[in-house]
């Protein structure tokens, strides 16, 4: 991004709490408000105590300069878990909670007309850089998921608006279900349960097998996969796995040289990749051929991994013994019945297949993954709106400061051109003021500057912050106190 696109950049922003902080006063927020939702079972509460046993933001949680009276505003859409709307409330800020997604119309109008600072999501709603473009008061976007494909990333960063993620959270889920899975298929149970609720008793082994002593193949070897590889070799089966980079194998897993190596093994194939270019269709017809006859297919990974017009061949012509389906190339918007040939060309015929598990992205759809995706996301978005930290940010470099326990300093949050002489410029207008601690750093044309300057009255916040704003590799500005 070069200093022409200067002019195309939106306006600094900045957001406030429902407080109103004014320099040199003794408000404080209490520090467990970004570090400690409630819990939803004993499993999220020891998962909390863990998490926050050293918690990295124990000073006073801090306000924007120029002040706002009113709360920042935060939009959560697709039923964001009840820890996040807890712990953003129990924080100060107003919460408008959508049950389902947005189209890119509606979310631009909703966010536009409401003046939200932060949105949260989950996978369906996509915010666009037209959305980026045309929401000029957002600073934050929460994805309440592993995914961030549903965000252009980029548009984000160069707007300054930070992405923050759960990349981990939802991991056992994830596998857990995959481990349902292989014994479903192999059990050929979901057909056998059908014919029962149709009143046919089909009492039959052929075709049914033990998972003890197979192969079970993984592609993509990591949080996931690798919590899958354990959970699979205690049953008895032997794991290969498939990564674009060497990974140390947990247990007897043993690492593949080639995706066509482990597709001629596997018996059970499953996927756990992100969705990328390269990753689009790398299961098709021709992959699906080179695997052992009779075996089976689970895809928990992305909807666009997997060619499904190739999947219905495989499963009609006996191919595939099976296969497992949790997400697709285009998914509804809201629960209902919305899963037909209008949505996918393909819906009907894949539903007739045998030995077919379908389910609604449901991967990560337990109450255990929910609240600590929850807990993880409303935090980050917690100590980025209050602190200034980026760390687990997806499209900034991370960047942090110690907490501030006094009053009387400015926290300086400067979004800006990864461009050489910004920081000169930057301590040009700091030079004469007291900086206690600063740090930068960049990823890719984005640079990310924090800086506490302490001694500071208001007349020297808002000469610093309209120095600051105005420079020209500026893309935004806030500054906390």
């Amino acid at each position: 991004m070069s200093a022409s696109n200067a002019g195309q950049r939106r306006q600094s922003v900045s957001v406030s709490p429902n407080v109103a902080i004014v320099p040199n006063s003794p408000t404080q927020l209490a520090a467990a408000l970004a570090t400690s939702p409630p819990a939803i079972s004993s499993f999220s509460a020891s998962y909390e105590l863990r998490r926050t046993a050293n918690p990295p933001y124990a000073g006073k949680a801090l306000a924007p300069f120029p002040v706002r009276q009113e709360p920042a505003k935060l939009l959560l859409l697709e039923n964001i878990n009840a820890t996040a709307v807890k712990m953003l409330k129990d924080a100060g800020y107003h919460v408008e909670e959508i049950k389902k997604a947005l189209g890119e119309d509606e979310l631009i109008q909703k966010l536009r007309d409401g003046g939200f600072t932060a949105v949260g999501i989950r996978s369906k709603t996509k915010i666009t850089a037209r959305v980026i473009s045309e929401v000029p008061s957002l600073l934050v976007i929460g994805c309440f998921c592993i995914g961030t494909n549903q965000v252009d990333l980029l548009a984000a960063a160069r707007a300054g608006i930070s992405v923050f993620n759960s990349p981990f959270s939802n991991s056992r889920s994830v596998a857990e279900l995959v481990i349902s899975e292989v014994i479903a298929l192999s059990r050929q149970l979901c057909d056998r349960a059908r014919e029962m609720r149709e009143g046919i008793w089909n009492k039959v082994s052929k075709g049914c097998w033990e998972v003890r002593g197979k192969t079970l193949g993984i592609v993509g070897y990591g949080h996931i996969g690798s919590q899958l590889s354990v959970l699979s070799e205690a049953m008895g089966m032997s794991v290969i796995y498939y990564d674009v980079v060497p990974i140390m194998p947990l247990g007897s897993a043993r690492q593949v040289d080639s995706l066509d190596d482990l597709l001629a093994q596997a018996d059970f194939l499953t996927l756990h990749v992100p969705e990328l270019p390269e990753t689009k269709n790398m299961i098709g017809g021709a992959e699906i051929a080179k695997m052992k006859d009779g075996a089976y297919l689970i895809n928990n990974a992305r909807g666009k991994v997997v060619d499904i017009p190739a999947l219905i061949d495989g499963l009609k012509s006996g191919k595939l013994a099976g296969a497992a389906v949790d997400v697709f190339p285009a998914e509804p918007a809201a629960n209902g019945p919305n899963f037909g040939d209008s949505l996918n060309d393909w819906s009907s015929e894949l539903r007739s297949c045998p030995n077919l598990i379908l389910t609604p992205h449901i991967g990560g759809s337990t109450e255990e993954a929910q609240s600590m995706i929850g807990a993880e996301v409303g935090g980050a978005l917690i100590r980025y709106l209050n602190y200034g930290s980026t760390i687990g940010s997806v499209n900034f470099p991370e960047v942090s400061l110690r907490p501030i326990l006094h009053d009387g300093t400015v926290r300086l949050c400067h979004v800006h051109l990864n461009q050489p002489g910004v920081l000169k410029v930057v301590n040009g207008i700091l030079g004469e003021h007291n900086v206690e601690k600063q740090f930068s750093d960049s990823k890719g044309d984005i640079a990310y500057l924090l800086a506490d300057i302490g001694g500071v009255d208001e007349a020297e916040i808002k000469e610093i912050y309209e120095a600051i704003s105005s420079s020209r590799a500026n893309i935004a500005t806030r500054m906390l106190f």
